[in-house]
């Protein structure tokens, strides 16, 4: 793989594709038997629809381009009683699908292409038989590494990582797949961080409130707030916050109540409280607070927050731990409880399951899921098992 294709973060150290460390021998050589657990033999096209009482879905992102990647997106279950997870085949064919973004109304799977033509593919989830794959759209830039719905439904949010861009892309009502792109916006001022060679776009959400699309972006230290025109398709930029220099920003998770977000740094380890205004779509960062991995780079990659408001969840890649937050003041303030070993090696991504009763860490390096049981009352986590072996899992989808 050229230069340009593995994405290498200037001034971290950090590969997308390539900081996997050793991944388990047995996962490498079977590198192409499919993205899930070798030791969880399955049909390479499962049933989405049907399974097991107690059961409930699961999708895997990995990178196929990777040694001892995967041939597509990961199909799976896990049980709603033990949290353990069951694979059960493959969906083939989608190319470095890092990140998957499920549709409101749930009969379509979103995936990245993270490749050097980036692009986006849908996949419907049929009730009655394998999922089927819609087809494939360009993002028009780099690298996608982050996409998700907007509420509606009807549009396509992307962030192009490589080339600091986001795109939109129409949704058919009927059937879920792709249309053309509608809109791509590049981030082309402020100037790019220290250490950075330019704009890096991470992520791509929509504000609780509906009214506003937010884009972070690592290279340029900065939040974007952006209107979409619901009828056109396309992004009028209203406002953009400034972190301070170096920060890296990453992943950006609003509280329940919407007032406030909570902004992940990749690269000074810190994590912000935002407080967000819903009238223009403004967020102003606070202080950098603590991630509790001490000092150095943890390279912090997602947050999550419970439902209820009270509790946050870090994901600590360097560190391989799961900082937790108690949420006070309204959402206003995170203190810091605790940090726990993640069972894994380099968490990528984390998420919960629908009833917030379990947390899924996708741990990169050393090719595992590690599922952790929530205690509702306390945020206390407690892993919960073996490790699920898959190779190269860089996001987890549990439904």
């Amino acid at each position: 793989m050229s230069a340009a294709r593995t994405g290498t973060q200037a001034g971290t150290g950090i590969d997308r594709r390539r900081f996997l460390g050793t991944v388990a021998t047995g996962l490498a050589a079977a590198g192409g038997a499919g993205l899930l657990a070798v030791r969880n033999s399955a049909p390479a096209h499962a049933t989405a629809g049907h399974h097991p009482r107690g059961a409930r879905p699961l999708f895997l992102g990995t990178y196929t381009s990777a040694p001892g990647g995967g041939t597509g997106v990961g199909l799976g279950t896990y049980d709603t009683a033990t949290g353990r997870i069951t694979a059960t085949g493959v969906v083939a064919g989608v190319a470095d699908p890092s990140y998957l973004a499920l549709a409101p109304s749930g009969r379509t799977l979103y995936a990245v292409d993270e490749q050097q033509q980036g692009g986006v593919t849908a996949i419907a989830l049929m009730p009655d038989g394998p999922p089927t794959v819609l087809g494939t759209r360009s993002t028009g830039g780099a690298g996608p590494c982050h996409l998700s719905v907007h509420p509606g439904g009807h549009w396509l949010l992307s962030a192009n990582y490589l080339s600091g861009s986001v795109a939109v892309h129409p949704v058919d009502r009927a059937t879920g797949a792709l249309g053309e792109r509608t809109d791509l916006v590049t981030h082309s001022s402020p100037p790019p961080g220290p250490g950075q060679d330019g704009p890096h776009a991470h992520q791509i959400i929509t504000a609780p409130d509906g009214r506003h699309v937010l884009a972070v972006d690592l290279g340029n230290d900065t939040v974007y707030t952006y209107r979409l025109d619901e009828a056109a398709g396309k992004l009028t930029q209203v406002s953009s916050a400034a972190l301070r220099p170096g920060a890296g920003p990453r992943h950006l998770t609003f509280h329940p109540a919407g007032a406030f977000a909570y902004l992940a740094n990749e690269v000074d380890n810190t994590v912000v409280v935002c407080r967000y205004d819903r009238g223009s779509g403004r967020l102003t960062p606070g202080a950098p607070q603590s991630t509790g991995t001490g000092p150095g780079t943890s390279y912090p990659a997602q947050i999550l927050v419970t439902g209820n408001g009270r509790f946050a969840y870090l994901a600590n890649r360097g560190h391989n731990s799961l900082t937790r937050y108690a949420v006070e003041a309204d959402g206003a303030r995170l203190r810091l409880l605790d940090t726990v070993p993640v069972g894994g090696d380099f968490p990528r991504q984390i998420a919960f399951s629908p009833d917030q009763r379990w947390l899924f860490a996708a741990n990169q390096k050393s090719a595992s899921v590690t599922v952790f049981s929530v205690d509702a009352r306390t945020g206390a986590l407690q892993p919960t098992g073996e490790p699920f072996a898959a190779p190269v899992p860089v996001c987890v989808l549990p439904l």
